[in-house]
């Protein structure tokens, strides 16, 4: 089994590269991706989505509606089958142009084929509102 911390940089590297198909092949087929995060913090792409088609329309949401202008997994935190990072991201969201700098804690979850088979994502949403 590859490292949680390895597998999960690499799945960083996929999506600050554009690589989602990449990136979708790191997750097992019944993944449950969660985002914690709602429409009224300016956070349309919040939710729970389970299997891979459904995290297709988690990045699709987000590619609508920010577009990423820098991305900083910062630290790791590995456990046995997991890792937390912890990070910042700016983005500019679509369509009104607001800048905004957030940062960002991440749980990914490995099953014993080194393939992500849960995500856990939240943000200081609250950095959308203030600009």
């Amino acid at each position: 089994m590859g490292k949680p911390t390895e597998i999960a940089k690499q799945a960083y590297s996929a999506f600050a590269t554009g690589n989602i198909p990449a990136l979708l092949e790191m997750l097992t087929e019944d993944v449950e991706w969660r985002f914690f995060a709602n429409p009224e913090t300016g956070t349309p792409y919040g939710g729970t989505f389970k299997g891979r088609q459904q995290v297709v329309g988690f990045f699709t949401k987000l590619a609508e509606t920010v577009e990423l202008l820098e991305f900083e997994p910062r630290e790791f935190l590995e456990g046995p089958n997991h890792v937390t990072t912890i990070g910042r991201s700016k983005g500019r969201a679509r369509p009104d142009g607001k800048v905004h700098d957030t940062e960002w804690v991440q749980v990914c979850i490995l099953d014993g084929n080194s393939r992500i088979s849960r995500w856990v994502g939240t943000e200081d949403s609250a950095a959308r509102l203030d600009k």
